[in-house]
């Protein structure tokens, strides 16, 4: 790209950005998926060298919150007393990985220790993946040949069967119970996408577990939306700070099937994958939506204008996060200016419009990559200040209270702030994970909600202090998180630096 260009696009974005820049909430999230085969065969500390260098260009990208496959096929990137190890970690399925290690856990922590939330990501239904050719002895399609079906290279947890309903929430009780992860995510396989010449085997189950259901369709999302309910209350009664969240097809329905659908004329969650994901989104079953809006704007059957402000407008009482396809949206030129791609314009109508409240990347390594000056964007203009997550009130509303003690002090040739926790008692939404610290000058009124005052994020109960020569009074101010992010009451102090 030329010099001229680049210019061209940071004038731009500063435009497009202008009033949104500050915003304090926003979900800003990326994929790391194991299915591409990234890890697949590494050894333990080369895929830690690699997670460890995409996470932290990521959290100078401004990213704050990671969706970490753990669960590809009924596998796991993790030890489960269920399902056998991923061959996309050692390269065998059932094969653990050596040195000994557990990814999950260990993205947990590094995750954690860069402010960053950790969502495990779970394909529900997908028993085997095209390119997989040698199962496990434990897996489930070996020890239940009779609760899956193939199709199109696929092996498929059948959605007809209630045992399988009651086995991927159990999988994923475990992992709540065992690991501090902050969400559950699933992506967008249900049903399986139509293939050509494929039928969907569920004859019997139809014929057993109709309840009184007479359209095929309809039974088929039934299933769906009873697990999706099902594994909502698990997740709550369990932890209930744990969010649960999925990532749907981009189109709900198209307006050839439904006068409320959006004006697209693709595939559809609700026709072709039976997922009912309004549904989900209307009744709470979900804590947020994350539509896979993977095209560019102008696309002739599923226009990204078209989608972004569809979903807006009908998917806002839960959060709505948009998938963004990073190398598609550098790949296509801005519809008004040829000179550019489109991450300006899209990021326009994340700003404009009202219900959209972050953000995720597919993928991370496509980001890390930087193509386009995709990247480079986010930290220099974007997401250049730090975020909270956006506020889940369903959950809880209630914060911690105030920090104590707040006072600097001098601690080896260093200006250092430090405070002290508040008093938790032993309710979960009162105990404080996190601390925002926020510094403001002299002629500055205190605005916690400009986000271009924080200076920090942190699981510290201290901060070093900038000093120069003691002669300037700032404002220093300290407020708590709790584990979904809801804020105290602010305590301050005013400090010469």
């Amino acid at each position: 790209m030329s010099v001229k260009k680049y210019l061209l696009m940071l004038l731009m974005f500063c435009a497009a950005v202008s009033g949104s820049a500050q915003n304090k909430r926003d979900s800003r999230g990326a994929w790391i998926q194991c299915v591409n085969g990234q890890f697949e065969g590494l050894a333990s500390q080369d895929m830690q060298r690699t997670l460890s260098y995409q996470l932290d260009e990521l959290q100078k990208d401004g990213v704050n919150a990671i969706f970490f496959q753990v669960r590809a096929e009924c596998d796991a990137l993790y030890p489960s007393k269920y399902e056998p190890w991923s061959r996309f970690l050692s390269g065998k399925q059932g094969q653990a990985p050596s040195p000994y290690w557990d990814p999950l856990q260990w993205m947990i922590t590094q995750c954690h220790q860069r402010g960053m939330e950790l969502h495990a990501w779970v394909n529900p239904y997908r028993a085997k993946t095209k390119n997989t050719n040698e199962l496990a002895a434990s897996h489930i399609a070996i020890q239940h040949p009779d609760r899956v079906f193939p199709y199109d290279g696929l092996y498929i947890l059948n959605p007809g069967i209630p045992e399988n309903r009651e086995y991927i929430c159990k999988v994923v009780d475990d992992i709540v119970r065992r690991y501090d992860v902050d969400g559950i995510h699933m992506d967008d396989y249900f049903y399986p996408y139509p293939a050509t010449g494929q039928v969907i085997p569920d004859d019997a189950q139809y014929k057993q577990y109709n309840n009184g259901i007479t359209d095929r369709g309809d039974w088929r999302r039934y299933n769906v939306n009873l697990f999706i309910q099902q594994m909502h209350d698990s997740i709550q009664s369990i932890k209930p700070w744990v969010k649960f969240g999925v990532s749907p097809f981009g189109i709900y329905r198209n307006q050839s099937k439904d006068p409320n659908g959006s004006n697209t004329r693709g595939l559809s969650n609700y026709d072709a994958l039976y997922a009912d994901v309004l549904l989900w989104v209307n009744n709470g079953w979900v804590d947020y939506n994350v539509p896979q809006l993977y095209w560019q704007i102008g696309h002739p059957t599923a226009d990204y204008e078209t989608l972004i402000r569809w979903w807006s407008q009908h998917a806002s009482k839960r959060h709505l996060y948009i998938g963004e396809d990073v190398e598609r949206t550098v790949k296509y030129p801005d519809v008004k200016n040829a000179n550019t791609h489109q991450q300006a314009a899209k990021y326009a109508l994340h700003a404009t419009l009202p219900n959209i409240d972050g953000t995720v990347l597919w993928y991370a390594k496509m980001a890390v990559d930087n193509p386009g000056n995709y990247a480079t964007m986010l930290r220099q203009y974007y997401w250049k200040n730090p975020a909270l997550q956006p506020s889940m009130p369903w959950l809880s509303k209630v914060a911690p209270k105030k920090v104590r003690r707040l006072k600097p002090m001098m601690m080896d040739h260093d200006y250092v702030l430090f405070w002290t926790e508040p008093n938790s008692g032993k309710n979960w939404a009162t105990e404080a994970t996190k601390y925002v610290v926020y510094r403001f000058a002299p002629d500055e009124k205190i605005n916690i909600e400009d986000a271009s005052h924080i200076v920090a994020i942190t699981n510290d109960t201290f901060l070093k202090l900038p000093y120069v020569d003691g002669h300037t009074k700032y404002t220093y101010v300290v407020t708590a998180l709790n584990r979904i992010q809801n804020e105290s009451k602010i305590t301050k102090k005013k400090i010469k630096l």
